[in-house]
């Protein structure tokens, strides 16, 4: 590290103001940032001082990513050679899912950098750091077969319509992967949704076992039949699906890791989880299709319910703020996500949908709370008075 040290001094005098490549100072500063510790300091006004700053919370967001993004290529592999017929050894699976999986990531990562880095030299402007969970977010949400230019796409339309048209990092309304993801689904629904997309291999056919079919829990469900996965195994993420959303344990442990550190809202995990439990619950009492036949726990452990009220939700530019607010924010989350997944067969990833319609509520949530708040303070003094 300290080579590396004595490199970028070395540097940063030819990219300061006057320099002859001071236009790539924002470029200078990220990298200089991501391996040392800013030295930048408050000029005036009042801030909250703390020890985590921006690029160490999303770090900390990316780490909690790791064990769904793991099992994630682990799980790649092991329904492929399931589709096949082929009995694989653990390291097979992983180094399939690997070879499908990091691509992607590449991808993601190297396209929404480099997005982000032009704006900044546009503006004159430091590299905001909210791409660092973008970037892993949007390959664990869409298919292991999904095209890589579209992942391109994608990610750009998310930085620059989702972020940037609204100022950057801050000061978005819709969490950037969500919006990525709505636009793949929307404008390339082939490669989003049915039986073919969720398995490597499958849509070309690679020699699959007769009788595969490679839809997910809620595509049979959808389709007129109960589950074939356990709740255990769908727990686990024995399953199809997008390559970060099957396992309900791996995110969870992601989970423990964000509220731990208290980078994520348990109040709006909770309340998300509740939200669609009871939906989950009030379908079962009714009972008129397969899919509200479906346990209210297993709806939970399906599709990408659990990714999106852990990584999703708890977005903190997105999401609300007031205390109150979180709970009336996640519970709605959970309730509109199972109410869509099956009203709408169509559309059996109702989460991101939900996601990103409290989004655009959120303002006005944590508006009628803090409203409600000072009332119920004017009410108080004037009794006291």
């Amino acid at each position: 590290m300290k080579a590396l040290r004595n490199l970028l001094d070395n540097i940063k005098p030819h990219v300061q103001k006057g320099a002859k490549f001071e236009k790539f100072h924002s470029t200078f500063d990220a990298l200089e940032t991501l391996f040392f510790v800013p030295n930048h300091t408050n000029k005036n006004g009042v801030h909250v001082r703390d020890a985590v700053d921006l690029k160490r919370t999303m770090a900390l967001v990316v780490k909690a990513l790791i064990p769904a993004l793991l099992f994630g290529i682990w799980n790649v592999g092991y329904q492929h050679f399931i589709a096949l017929g082929v009995d694989a050894t653990f390291w097979m699976q992983v180094g399939h899912g690997a070879l499908k999986v990091l691509p992607i990531v590449v991808v993601s990562y190297g396209v929404g950098l480099g997005v982000e880095f032009m704006f900044a030299q546009i503006r004159g402007h430091e590299v905001q750091e909210g791409f660092l969970v973008s970037g892993m977010l949007i390959p664990l949400i869409v298919p292991v077969d999904v095209p890589l230019w579209m992942v391109a796409v994608a990610t750009i339309f998310a930085v620059v319509i989702g972020k940037e048209v609204f100022g950057g990092t801050g000061m978005n309304i819709w969490n950037p992967a969500l919006v990525a993801r709505a636009f793949l689904f929307f404008a390339y629904p082939s490669k989003m949704s049915g039986d073919q997309v969720w398995i490597s291999g499958l849509t070309k056919g690679e020699g699959v076992v007769d009788g595969f079919s490679g839809a997910t829990a809620l595509g049979e469900a959808a389709a007129g039949s109960a589950p074939s996965a356990s709740l255990m195994e769908s727990f686990i993420g024995l399953i199809p699906g997008s390559i970060g959303e099957t396992s309900t344990l791996a995110i969870l442990i992601g989970a423990l890791i964000l509220i731990y550190t208290g980078i994520g809202s348990w109040k709006i995990m909770v309340s998300v989880f509740a939200g669609g439990y009871v939906m989950g619950l009030l379908f079962n009492l009714w009972g008129a299709n397969p899919l509200m036949e479906v346990g209210a726990l297993h709806h939970l452990c399906l599709g990408g319910f659990a990714f999106g009220a852990v990584f999703m939700a708890t977005d903190p530019v997105s999401a609300t703020r007031t205390e109150k607010g979180k709970w009336i924010y996640g519970f709605l989350i959970g309730f509109l996500a199972i109410m869509v997944r099956v009203f709408n067969p169509a559309y059996p990833e109702g989460v991101m949908l939900a996601i990103l319609l409290m989004n655009t509520f959120a303002p006005l949530i944590d508006h009628y709370v803090v409203q409600g708040n000072i009332k119920r303070r004017l009410k108080r003094a004037k009794i006291a008075a």
